[in-house]
């Protein structure tokens, strides 16, 4: 069995650093700013040949409301999940009137729970942890989890009853990623709600209530799918807090970490450059892409004839892409997703054999030759696959370095078209043949000799040479 272990405690006691610390990662956002996690994060350690999971919770103050009601939630549920809950607290601080707000509800668990006392370094280990016994836990462990101080003492003793960890046989599981991306306060997270049928990450009607990506692992109909959370991403100019430009490196990550990404779009806004920012670093990374048009139910039947003809003009570069138009909130058009997410991802995966991609070229030739170069005709003789998700496919021919590319665009087409590549877009790279007799007839390693100038002889010139 392998053990969860909960991290709970109040805001900024250094949750998030531990949890970086214990699975040897940087997957948590680490700043000094308050509620920086919102979100249940989940990670997977190793020590003394034991495995383990952590969770990383938000901070709990005992006075929430509003967005804090909805992290402590988050954090509460994480208890309920754990074999071992650290109850982390802050040595620099002090004992808090949240600590014995945390200690109240932890002792109503029943789960067994050890206190973590956090930043002890510079301090006098003995005096620091003195007012920490009255919250009425045994176990108690000083750390310092920014250097690692006491840290794998302590695991080393909350491991101690379980098995170490046997690896099963290794078996293939395929898990489509999901990356669910767009502006902030579009309705990402209630999607994601929705798709797992559970309240796992945080919703608010507050731009921003998403910071870190989330991966959630579950599965549907027999498949295996990763849902990834992410961060809205705002206009360069709007961000100002350091945090939030860590959240959008996160979140172009999760877009690269993605098989599918998933865009979502408030249709009350329409599309917006954001937007297309958002669709060009997709198409950039080679994923497959679905647009999810939210809170559609609120239009009127004139206002969603003016969004489709928007969206049919402005996607024109992306027009591999499915459009569905959903309600996040209430789950209208949202199983549909599905059907799109996994022909995306087929698309983007699926082996391509040489001989056919060879056949779909020589009909794209016959159908539309290559342009001229220097009056001679651009010959482009076969292809074969170069690579996944995105689909790559390699050209081998004559002057390949000379197409244009509004005819690298019309291939693109037509191997989009002819081999079924839904939602995914396709690379088409070119290598140029050798000539063997480029260098034939040339000489290699003569002697070159100079002209001189000739001169004329006469016996009248050799007389007056003299």
């Amino acid at each position: 069995m392998i053990p969860v272990i909960a991290l709970v405690g109040r805001p900024n006691v250094g949750k998030s650093t531990l949890f970086n610390r214990l699975t040897r990662s940087r997957d948590a956002l680490v700043a000094n700013y308050s509620g920086l996690t919102r979100d249940r994060k989940y990670g997977d350690g190793e020590m003394f040949d034991r495995r383990f999971m952590v969770i990383d919770t938000g901070g709990i103050s005992g006075e929430e409301e509003g967005i804090d009601a909805g992290m402590a939630e988050q954090s509460m549920l994480a208890m309920d999940e754990a074999d071992i809950v650290l109850f982390i607290v802050d040595c620099r601080s002090g004992i808090t009137a949240a600590d014995y707000v945390i200690a109240n509800i932890l002792r109503k668990k029943n789960r067994l729970v050890y206190l973590v006392a956090n930043k002890i370094d510079g301090l006098d280990p003995t005096a620091a942890l003195a007012d920490f016994y009255q919250l009425g836990f045994s176990g108690m462990f000083p750390t310092t989890a920014t250097h690692g101080r006491g840290v794998r003492s302590m695991m080393e003793e909350l491991l101690e009853p379980y098995p170490e960890y046997v690896a099963p046989e290794e078996r293939e599981e395929k898990s489509i990623r999901i990356g669910v991306v767009g502006r902030p306060n579009v309705g990402k997270s209630t999607l994601v709600n929705r798709l797992l049928g559970e309240d796992r990450v945080v919703v608010f009607d507050m731009p921003g209530t998403t910071r870190d990506s989330v991966y959630i692992d579950y599965e549907r109909h027999g498949k295996n799918y990763t849902l990834i959370d992410t961060a809205g991403i705002r206009k360069r100019k709007h961000i100002t807090l350091a945090i939030e430009k860590f959240s959008i490196v996160k979140t172009l990550q999760a877009i690269d970490d993605a098989h599918v990404v998933v865009l979502m779009i408030d249709a009350h806004e329409g599309l917006v450059e954001q937007d297309l920012h958002l669709i060009g670093s997709v198409i950039d990374a080679g994923r497959g892409l679905v647009v999810g048009v939210n809170k559609w139910d609120g239009l009127t039947a004139e206002q969603r004839e003016t969004v489709k003809e928007h969206l049919q003009r402005r996607l024109k570069f992306a027009e591999f892409a499915d459009v569905h138009f959903i309600s996040a909130l209430h789950g209208t058009g949202v199983g549909n997703l599905y059907d799109s997410i996994d022909k995306a991802y087929l698309a983007a995966t699926d082996p391509l054999s040489t001989s056919r991609l060879t056949k779909v070229l020589e009909g794209a030739v016959e159908e539309h030759q290559p342009p001229l170069v220097h009056g001679r005709r651009i010959k482009l003789r076969f292809a074969h696959a170069g690579g996944r998700n995105p689909p790559i496919i390699i050209i081998h021919g004559n002057q390949t370095d000379a197409v244009p590319a509004h005819y690298t665009r019309f291939l693109e087409k037509i191997f989009r078209r002819e081999l079924g590549l839904h939602g995914t877009p396709v690379r088409v790279e070119y290598r140029t043949s050798e000539n063997p007799y480029a260098n034939k007839g040339k000489p290699e390693n003569k002697p070159t000799f100079k002209n001189k100038p000739v001169t004329k002889f006469s016996k009248r010139n050799e007389g007056r040479k003299k």
